[in-house]
């Protein structure tokens, strides 16, 4: 039987992923956002598992909302990458911090 602890545990271990993915690899912007993107799956893998063994549906309705947001976030983000690597043939971060508005 796979308890509550177990579940909680997986997340915390994909959230301590993405946390060292953000913050060890600070060139590549790709896996910058794919690392934001496994943070927010661990959040969501949390709150389904207090949803489903604390039985209320508040938990599972936040899920839909996060992966709206996520879904946004990536969409917006790639096109911003799509127009940097257009624009300066690279999508390192070194690259990109002299840009002007």
């Amino acid at each position: 039987m796979i308890t509550l602890s177990h579940y909680l545990v997986l997340g915390a271990i994909l959230f301590a992923l993405s946390v060292v993915g953000i913050f060890l690899n600070r060139k590549n912007l790709v896996i910058i956002l794919m690392a934001i993107e496994l943070l927010l799956l661990a959040v969501n893998m949390n709150f389904i598992a207090f949803s489903y063994y604390l039985d209320d549906l508040a938990g599972q309705v936040f899920v839909f909302f996060i992966l709206t947001v996520a879904a946004a976030e990536a969409a917006i983000g790639l096109a911003i990458l799509i127009v940097l690597f257009r624009n300066r043939r690279s999508i390192n971060v070194q690259d990109l911090d002299q840009l002007s508005g």
